[in-house]
């Protein structure tokens, strides 16, 4: 098989990788066939994912444009996979250009290709690192060079709180986040769940099953410990709801015309450091 140019060295096309498996779900072209075959077993277990996928990518820019107008310009996007149509920085920089965005994944090839897209955008970079580790994402050159902590930062951990098991403390990640932001921060976040929408639990648990097999295991959480990813921020109306109820906007009709009710599956909410 020939190696697709965008492909960077060092990558293994014979393993899964949970954003181009993301990507696959979207409709993009940056994912092999092993990914597409993982995708594909998960769709098995639940057919609805890709609506699901496509109802988080609506959240995320509804989010987005509601930071904005609360004046937050700067943006740190945690987990954000490979760029695809409607990212964080062409919202954001569609509703005030003088947006900053940092996205960070420790996917090889989001941070690759996410590198190449915005090659030229003195607005934007991609920063190499893991969630895990807080204290490198908020020590980094390009947190430093485009963020000021000093002022409101919106912080997106949107589809990835997930991927983080329980004996990681992901809460703890997020609380050492929440402390380095300025009054005013926004925590922006998407949970996957079984307690939303038309999943069944034995659904859930096919797709868990899918994606510990690839190596990136899934956790379906419940409302009350999805909630505790807000403690120490005040949750913007209408609260932890299912993403498509998130402050609907007729600008996301088109992806909600079908009304599929996979799309319900799935927990967001916005909160705000007092």
């Amino acid at each position: 098989m020939e190696r697709p140019t965008w492909v960077p060295p060092g990558i293994d096309p014979s393993v899964p990788s949970v954003s181009r498996i993301y990507d696959y779900y979207l409709g993009g072209s940056h994912n092999f066939e092993v990914d597409r075959e993982a995708a594909r077993r998960a769709m098995e277990a639940y057919p609805g994912l890709p609506k699901i996928m496509q109802s988080n990518r609506a959240f995320m820019r509804r989010a987005v444009r509601h930071a904005v107008r609360e004046g937050v310009t700067q943006f740190l996007d945690i987990g954000s996979g490979i760029p695809t149509f409607g990212n964080v920085h062409e919202i954001a920089q569609a509703a005030d250009p003088r947006s900053h965005v940092v996205y960070v994944d420790h996917d090889p090839v989001a941070v690759a290709h996410g590198r190449a897209v915005l090659q030229g955008d003195p607005r934007t970079a991609v920063l190499p690192a893991d969630l895990r580790k807080p204290h490198d994402i908020l020590t980094s050159d390009e947190v430093g060079r485009l963020l000021d902590l000093d002022r409101p930062v919106a912080l997106l951990l949107v589809a990835v709180l997930h991927f983080v098991e329980d004996q990681d403390d992901p809460w703890a990640a997020v609380a050492e986040l929440r402390d380095a932001l300025a009054p005013g921060s926004l925590l922006v976040l998407t949970h996957a769940t079984t307690d939303t929408g038309p999943i069944k639990p034995e659904e859930g648990q096919g797709v868990e099953g899918v994606y510990r097999n690839v190596g990136s295991p899934l956790l379906m959480r419940t409302h009350r410990d999805v909630a505790r990813f807000f403690d120490g921020f005040e949750l913007a109306e209408p609260g932890l709801v299912a993403m498509p109820d998130w402050r609907p906007d007729p600008a996301d009709a088109p992806a909600a015309a079908d009304e599929d009710p996979a799309m319900y599956v799935g927990f967001a909410g916005v909160g705000r450091k007092p």
